[in-house]
């Protein structure tokens, strides 16, 4: 079955930190390189960033130092740290494989993350 459970979001202020975790079924992980993506009201859904299975990363440059990505393979689980949030980081946050694609793959339900000033 294929199942992807994102949670963890919320609301806080500019400045604080929330961690999301992303339970995704093995059809969907194993192997694969996984990401994190979000999106922003009124926008596109964009990536945010993804991890290798063997641990290698990558950030947009608008979270890099700020977000950290990292996965469980034991736990098929995906988290993203997010330190110093901003008003501009509030979206709805998916995870995903790279690569997967609106209205022809699985996407979750994602959490929603809102940072006020």
């Amino acid at each position: 079955q294929v199942q992807l459970v994102e949670s963890g979001g919320g609301l806080v202020q500019e400045g604080g930190s929330l961690r999301l975790s992303c339970a995704a079924s093995g059809s969907i992980f194993s192997s694969n390189t996984m990401a994190w993506y979000r999106q922003l009201p009124g926008k596109q859904r964009e990536l945010v960033a993804f991890i290798t299975s063997r641990g290698g990363t990558n950030y947009r440059d608008s979270v890099k130092g700020r977000f950290t990505i990292s996965r469980d393979n034991a736990k098929t689980t995906v988290y993203l740290q997010m330190n110093s949030l901003k008003p501009e980081d509030t979206a709805v946050y998916y995870c995903n494989r790279l690569g997967a694609r609106e209205g022809y793959d699985y996407w979750g339900q994602g959490t929603q993350v809102t940072a006020s000033s």
